[in-house]
């Protein structure tokens, strides 16, 4: 059975690019200032300092369980910072109303756990929530825009297909579209290629560059220090709950530092990133 063609969008005949209409520009800065992370009252990261700006990749580097996810979720405010500050455009970030926060930051978790029977255009459309009035139905604007998303995340082809029905990898670029839909200022991705083929990661690594082109604040994780050391403008170690850096890539994400974190040796860094390292 042959699938019939998805009819264009408005936004497709109108000659606007995706990078003019589905990425916001606004600038923002979110600053932490000593800031201790956690859960409950038990800390698991201390002392940071970070200054994210418009424009700028933001590459974190640790090992598992180091607490990059709870920094992320406390930058995000869902969690509440243990001690230090937490300033978003000069303001606390607490005094935000979250339906303001979801239009400045917009957020992709890990993978997705749960894989409900939405299809893929209907799970991009979330991100549109935070731009509709409460208990509003998505205009033709909001779907324009998540068809954007799609195409730019290669993935419009599977727009109508359930969630269930597709790879991991494409549930996770569906997110990524979905984070773009809420057209922020500030993205925040735990390890966006994780689970990703060789094709999915370069395209994924690729869009984190045009979003930065275009103004956009970008913080990422990932296990893979040659993506860091591709794309990131300035990186941050995460260890043993403190944050070295950030600053420029090779100043901080060297073979000594790296051989520690990992526990590998300097040899055996230098032999798989010897190239990036400089």
């Amino acid at each position: 059975m042959v699938e019939q063609a998805t009819p264009l969008p408005d936004f497709a005949q109108s000659g606007e690019s995706l990078e003019q209409s589905s990425i916001a520009r606004e600038p923002i800065r979110l600053q932490a200032q000593q800031l201790a992370v956690g859960h409950g009252q038990r800390i698991v990261a201390q002392g940071i300092d970070l200054d994210l700006g418009a424009g700028q990749i933001t590459a974190l580097l640790g090992p598992n369980g180091g607490g990059k996810t709870t920094l992320f979720r406390t930058l995000l405010g869902l969690l509440p910072p243990l001690a230090g500050a937490l300033l978003l455009d000069g303001l606390p970030l607490a005094q935000w109303p979250r339906r303001q926060l979801a239009q400045r930051m917009a957020y992709v978790p890990q993978g997705q756990t749960h894989v409900f029977t939405y299809t893929v255009l209907d799970t991009v459309l979330m991100g549109r929530a935070a731009r509709l009035g409460p208990l509003a139905q998505p205009r033709r604007q909001d779907r324009d825009i998540a068809w954007q998303c799609l195409v730019q995340m290669g993935i419009a082809a599977l727009a109508h297909r359930n969630q269930n029905e597709i790879s991991g990898g494409e549930r996770q670029l569906a997110l990524i579209a979905r984070a773009l839909a809420q057209q922020p200022s500030l993205l925040i991705m735990d390890e966006p290629t994780a689970s990703l083929d060789f094709g999915n990661q370069q395209r994924v690594l690729d869009q984190i560059q045009v979003l930065r082109n275009a103004g956009m604040a970008i913080v990422l994780s990932t296990h893979q220090p040659e993506h860091a050391l591709l794309v990131a403008d300035q990186i941050a170690l995460l260890h043993q709950g403190r944050l070295i850096g950030p600053g420029p890539a090779q100043a901080i994400a060297n073979a000594e530092e790296l051989a520690q974190i990992y526990r590998v040796s300097p040899a055996q860094i230098r032999k798989r990133l010897g190239w990036l390292l400089g």
